[in-house]
């Protein structure tokens, strides 16, 4: 085997070997399924990864002359560039990730990081002060107490569109939304109105303990949290339509 060949594998099974880990840790940790479709990186994840892995150990190819006076050099800036690509594709995946899933009236919102306000962050309760590094965490908007602070809340919603599930500072515990969550949670048989009764059927056989559920807003495409209407405990996202 040549040694142009040698290298073009080994750059080929590193790359492919860094790629496993890079999809582990977003597929995995950062956009547990189904979130990474709701939010709609996957194609433009894979998309970039396949290019970044792949187009590299091809230019390898393409450059590598045993004898070549610059072939180090050449290398060097091949990888460097490479590494370069995909650290500022794993930064960006990072900034867009779920941060948050946040139960706000009657509904949960998918809060990516680049999506929160920031700018109160001091006033948040200290567990939410902090994106968390191992998956979205759960919160709920802390309802406003006077007339006054909820007319606030219209216009910001209303006329600024921002959401206060942007701002941490106004979350609190899940646990905390439980007679909201017992109250909102709609009848299973809901889905089918948004569903095929077959789809719908073959996700709950997965998960009997359900007995409810409610909507979950994304930015890409909406779905349904699954609910113990009794406990208020979170059973699972699934993919399924909430509304038309």
């Amino acid at each position: 085997m040549s040694k142009r060949l040698k290298f073009f594998l080994s750059h080929l099974s590193l790359s492919f070997l860094i790629a496993l880990l890079v999809i582990g840790l977003v597929f995995f940790i950062w956009y547990p399924l189904p979130l990474a479709t709701a939010v709609g990186v996957t194609d433009l994840f894979l998309m970039l990864l396949v290019i970044d892995i792949i187009l590299g150990p091809l230019l390898g190819l393409l450059v590598y002359k045993d004898g070549k006076k610059t072939l180090k050099f050449d290398l060097s800036v091949i990888i460097l560039i490479q590494i370069a690509a995909l650290c500022y594709g794993v930064f960006s995946i990072e900034q867009g990730r779920p941060a948050w899933l946040v139960f706000h009236t009657d509904r949960f919102e998918l809060m990516r990081k680049n999506d929160l306000i920031l700018e109160n962050i001091q006033q948040a309760q200290p567990q939410f002060q902090q994106v968390s590094w191992t998956g979205p965490q759960f919160a709920a908007v802390k309802l406003a107490v006077s007339p006054q602070q909820r007319q606030n809340d219209m216009f910001t919603e209303a006329l600024g569109g921002i959401s206060l599930a942007q701002q941490p500072a106004r979350y609190v515990e899940l646990t905390q939304a439980i007679t909201q969550i017992q109250q909102r949670a709609l009848p299973l048989v809901e889905l089918q109105r948004y569903n095929p009764k077959t789809d719908v059927e073959k996700t709950l056989a997965k998960y009997p303990k359900a007995d409810a559920w409610l909507p979950l807003k994304a930015n890409a495409i909406d779905m349904v949290v699954l609910v113990n209407k009794e406990s208020a405990s979170i059973i699972k996202i699934v993919d399924l339509r909430p509304w038309q």
